[in-house]
């Protein structure tokens, strides 16, 4: 039986044409970079200060810090809901800023988005919610079944397919929600709290489809204010405090755990 694309590695994967002409480059450069990226909203309320990052292929990294730090801010910015007031960010070899507005749409097919509330419709089957996804951007019908079933048999929700989400878990709807940010193979997945809503069982549940997805080749940025689970993963930490990265290290959630 033959291994569907979104479920190989990426270094497994039948290169495409696109893939053989981008080839070296692609691999050399990073999926993110952020350079000297700042924030000040109109009220003069600056919420980012000369923001460096860069996140390389199959990293996965957490970003963390208190309420207000920044981190909302700073995702915001990467999918484009807002706009830097400074700096540089530039994804999948894209700088952000120079993207026109009827091209974001086909930007955010290179991330995909978590969130906390999961975001689904809810008069939409499982089916439908991922299959959304696809077609908001464009994706012929015939390729729109086999992706979906696809992200669905990574999240363990084929049996579940049909239901509403209001008759699903949190945690299956967490699934959903991931499946959802899956389906177009993104090369960058940004999770949001993605466990702030659920109980700390289904959360350790929901953080190991991360990181299974994430040794599939995709690079993941989670933000998180559950402790627990960074210090015991020990990933890469990038911690914000007033705007400012403060930190950047492999560890705990705090730079003595």
């Amino acid at each position: 039986m033959t291994t569907p694309t979104i479920l190989r590695p990426a270094s497994a994967r039948e290169p495409s044409p696109d893939d053989v002409a981008a080839g070296a480059s692609a691999a050399a450069r990073p999926v993110l970079e952020l350079r000297g990226v700042g924030k000040v909203y109109p009220n003069g309320k600056a919420a980012l200060h000369d923001v460096d990052l860069s996140l390389e292929e199959g990293e996965f990294v957490f970003l963390v810090g208190p309420s207000g730090a920044g981190k909302t801010t700073l995702l915001k910015l990467l999918i484009r809901d807002e706009m830097p007031t400074s700096g540089e960010m530039i994804l999948d070899g894209r700088d952000l800023a120079r993207v026109p507005r009827r091209k974001v749409p086909e930007l955010r097919r290179t991330i995909g988005i978590v969130f906390q509330d999961y975001k689904l419709l809810p008069t939409r089957s499982v089916r439908e919610n991922v299959s959304f996804a696809l077609e908001v951007t464009g994706t012929p019908r015939g390729r729109i079944r086999p992706a979906v079933d696809q992200a669905l048999a990574v999240v363990g929700l084929g049996a579940q397919a049909d239901q509403l989400p209001t008759t699903l878990s949190g945690g299956e709807q967490q699934r959903t929600a991931i499946a959802r940010a899956l389906v177009h193979e993104p090369r960058l997945i940004i999770a949001d709290e993605p466990t702030g809503n659920l109980d700390p069982l289904i959360s350790w549940e929901i953080i190991q489809l991360l990181l299974r997805i994430n040794e599939l080749g995709v690079t993941v940025l989670m933000a998180t204010h559950n402790a627990g689970v960074v210090t015991a993963l020990r990933r890469r930490v990038v911690a914000l405090e007033e705007g400012r990265v403060v930190r950047d290290e492999v560890g705990g959630y705090h730079r003595d755990d």
